[in-house]
């Protein structure tokens, strides 16, 4: 039986991780068990995203790692994103991915210098497809901090729009003891927004106290 565990991730709040769930219907028309279903909103350029870390831990030899595309596993920094891949591999386990042609099973069967070649090809075409992921990644914030430049010099800039649900949402949760990484996962959100609204509600409560001192 082929078991598939399915990686799905957005960046920001604004965006939906429904469109992705069209892969859990191809990949079982492509008859794989579905042995997990693994979704967060982070950015990828994080390596200690919750999910993706239950992921890994979960994989089993044989596993295969199913993702709309290599961006959604890594916008890392080349060496860290083949650590990341790696840690994948050193489970058993291998990527599917749209665009990253995978040559693992005709290398198995090869021996010799046609063995070297395809192993050799195949870390080529990884190898390219990461950097890809972060050069669009890096590409995509530059285009952003200049249109943000341009609206600031316009006067036009306000900045991102406040989410008072999901700021009462997070500061119900932390003030519940949980933890910032339970809690961004409960919430939906990324631990780095998490840590950056608890900071403030924490900043905001002290600021009050100090009123009532006085």
């Amino acid at each position: 039986m082929k078991v598939a565990r399915i990686y799905l991730r957005v960046s920001t709040e604004e965006q939906d991780l429904t469109r992705q769930h069209q892969i859990e219907i191809d990949t079982q028309a492509a008859g794989y068990y579905i042995a997990g279903v693994y979704a967060e909103k982070a950015s990828g350029a994080r390596a200690d995203r919750p999910e993706l870390l239950r992921m890994i831990a979960d994989l089993r030899p044989g596993d295969v790692v199913i993702a709309e595309k290599i961006d959604r596993i890594s916008r890392l920094p080349l060496d860290e994103a083949e650590q990341l891949v790696a840690s994948i591999r050193a489970k058993g386990a291998k990527l599917s991915v749209p665009g990253v042609v995978d040559l693992s099973e005709l290398a198995a069967e090869a021996d010799g210098v046609s063995k070297i070649v395809l192993e050799a090809i195949q870390e080529m075409l990884l190898k390219l497809a990461l950097q890809m992921a972060l050069d669009d990644y890096e590409t995509r914030r530059d285009r952003q901090r200049q249109g943000i430049e341009i609206a600031k010099d316009e006067g036009k800039y306000a900045g991102r729009k406040a989410d008072p649900t999901m700021h009462e949402r997070i500061v119900a949760l932390r003030t519940a003891k949980h933890s910032i990484s339970r809690t961004a996962k409960l919430a939906g959100c990324s631990i780095s927004q998490v840590t950056r609204i608890w900071a403030m509600h924490q900043a905001g409560e002290r600021g009050l106290e100090r009123i009532g001192e006085q």
